[in-house]
C-alpha cells in the first residue's frame, strides 16, 4: 500500500503534542526553596565558603539580609539566584532621592551583572515595625516611593530582568489567619501601604513577599495543636473554613491563603506571593519557651520541605507560592555583646533560628536538595513523553 499524508492525523497528534506538552511545563515549575544569610553576623566564615556550602546543600535561591559586595560577588558563576535585601536605613533616602537608589545599585548589583545572577531586591524588611523605634519616619510615605525610585533606577542603567518589592511580616500586617476566606490587611496599613502597592506589583510583574512564621501564631492562639504547626499528619490536625468549606491540614497553608485572599479583596489574587522568611527556633529565650527547641524545629523544616516537594499547592492557590526562604544559615549570635543583635532580638525574640552552628556544622539531618531534583526529574520525564510522542507520530503519518 502507498505511503500517504494525513492532515487529519497530523493535526489531531499535533494538537496532543501541545497539550501534553502544556502538561509537562506546568509540572516543571516547583517552588523555589531557599535560604537567608546574613553575611553582617560577626563571626563568620568568608562569604566563599559559605557560597561554596550552600551550593552543596543544593539550595537554587538565597535571599542576601545586609548584602555586602563581597558576599554578593561570592555567588557569581553560581546557579544560585539571589534575592537582595535593602539595609532599613537606607529606604527613607532611596524614597526622597533618586540617585541614592543609583548609588547603592552601583556598589551593589552593576559590578556583578550579569556574572551574578539577581532576581528580585526588596526594599526593606518588615520596614513598618523598624518603623516603631523611630517616630520620625512614617513607612506609609517612604516604602512605594523607595521602590519606584529603585525600579526606575534600575531601568535607567538598561536593567529589566530584576523586580522590585518590599517584604512585609504576617503578624504585623494581617488581621486574622483564620479562617482564610476573611483574611483582611490591617488599616491604615492596608489602604495607605498595601493597596497601592499591590498595583505597582501588578504593573510590574513582581511579586509579594512576607514573612510567615506559624510558630507566632501558634503561640498567640492557644487553641492551634503544636502538630498542625509542625506538619504533623493525624486525625485531627485539620482546620475547615467555614465559610468557604475548605480544609486545612497546616498552619503555614492557612497563613498563605489568608495573604491570598486579603490581596483578592483588591482583585490581585494572582500576584505571585514569595514567603521570604519562615522557620521554627531551635531555643527560646526563657524558660517558657518550651515549645521553641531542635526537635520540633527539625520536625518544622522536615516538613516544610516534604509540603513543598509535593507540588500540592494550598487550597487558593493550587501552584503554591512562588518562593520560599528558611530563615535563617546561622545563628545571629554576636560574642562581642555577649549576645544577639539588636535586629535579631526586636524581630525574632532573641531565639535561634539558623540551620547550621558558626563553625558550618549542620544542626539537623534534612535534605534541602528537593528543588533540584524536582526540576531534573520532571525534565526528564518531559524529554521521555515527547520522544515516545515523536515516535507514535511518525507510525502514524505513514498508515
Amino acid at each position: 500500500m502507498p505511503l500517504s499524508f494525513n492532515p487529519r492525523v497530523f493535526h489531531y497528534l499535533l494538537t496532543v503534542h501541545l497539550l501534553l506538552l502544556s502538561t509537562a511545563v506546568v509540572a516543571t515549575v516547583a517552588t523555589a526553596f531557599g535560604i537567608t544569610y546574613n553575611p553582617s553576623i560577626p563571626k563568620l566564615p568568608p562569604p566563599d565558603y559559605v557560597s561554596s556550602t550552600i551550593q552543596s546543600l543544593h539550595f537554587p535561591v538565597v535571599r542576601l539580609l545586609n548584602p555586602t559586595p563581597i558576599s554578593i560577588r561570592a555567588f557569581a558563576y553560581t546557579n544560585i539566584s539571589l534575592l537582595l535585601s535593602v539595609p532599613n536605613h537606607l529606604v527613607p533616602s532611596f524614597a526622597t532621592n533618586r540617585s541614592a537608589a543609583s548609588v547603592w545599585l552601583y556598589s551593589h548589583v552593576l559590578p556583578y551583572h550579569p556574572r551574578t545572577h539577581f532576581s528580585l531586591i526588596s526594599v526593606g524588611s518588615d520596614v513598618i515595625s523598624s518603623s516603631y523605634d523611630d517616630v520620625t519616619i512614617d513607612p506609609s510615605t517612604i516604602i512605594l516611593p523607595a521602590m519606584r525610585n529603585l525600579y526606575l533606577s534600575l531601568r535607567d542603567f538598561g536593567i529589566r530582568t530584576i523586580s522590585v518589592s518590599t517584604t512585609f511580616s504576617f503578624i504585623n500586617v494581617m488581621t486574622t489567619s483564620f479562617p482564610p476566606s476573611s483574611a483582611e490587611f490591617q488599616e491604615p496599613i492596608n489602604s495607605l501601604i498595601i493597596r497601592p502597592l499591590l498595583q505597582f506589583l501588578d504593573e510590574t510583574n513582581s511579586s509579594f513577599l512576607i514573612n510567615i512564621y506559624p510558630y507566632n501564631v501558634y503561640k498567640i492562639n492557644s487553641e492551634i495543636p503544636i502538630g498542625y504547626a509542625l506538619f504533623q499528619e493525624n486525625p485531627y490536625n485539620f482546620r475547615d473554613d467555614i465559610i468557604t468549606g475548605v480544609r486545612y491540614g497546616n498552619l503555614f497553608d492557612m497563613m498563605v491563603d489568608a495573604v491570598i485572599a486579603a490581596m483578592a479583596v483588591f482583585g490581585h489574587e494572582n500576584i505571585p506571593v514569595i514567603v521570604t522568611e519562615t522557620g521554627w527556633p531551635s531555643n527560646g529565650n526563657n524558660e517558657a519557651e518550651t515549645e521553641a527547641n531542635r526537635n520540633y524545629a527539625e520536625m518544622y523544616l522536615k516538613g516544610l520541605v516534604m509540603h513543598l516537594r509535593s507540588g500540592m499547592g494550598t487550597p487558593l492557590r493550587k501552584e503554591g507560592v512562588a518562593g520560599a526562604y528558611i530563615y535563617q544559615l546561622f545563628d545571629d549570635f554576636d560574642p562581642k555583646k555577649n549576645g544577639y543583635s539588636n535586629a535579631s532580638r526586636s524581630m525574632h525574640g532573641g531565639q535561634n533560628w539558623g540551620i547550621m552552628y558558626n563553625n558550618m556544622t549542620m544542626k539537623y539531618k534534612i535534605d534541602f536538595s528537593h528543588s533540584e531534583r524536582v526540576l531534573r526529574n520532571h525534565k526528564e520525564l518531559v524529554e521521555m513523553v515527547l520522544g515516545l510522542l515523536l515516535l507514535v507520530t511518525g507510525v502514524l503519518l505513514l498508515i
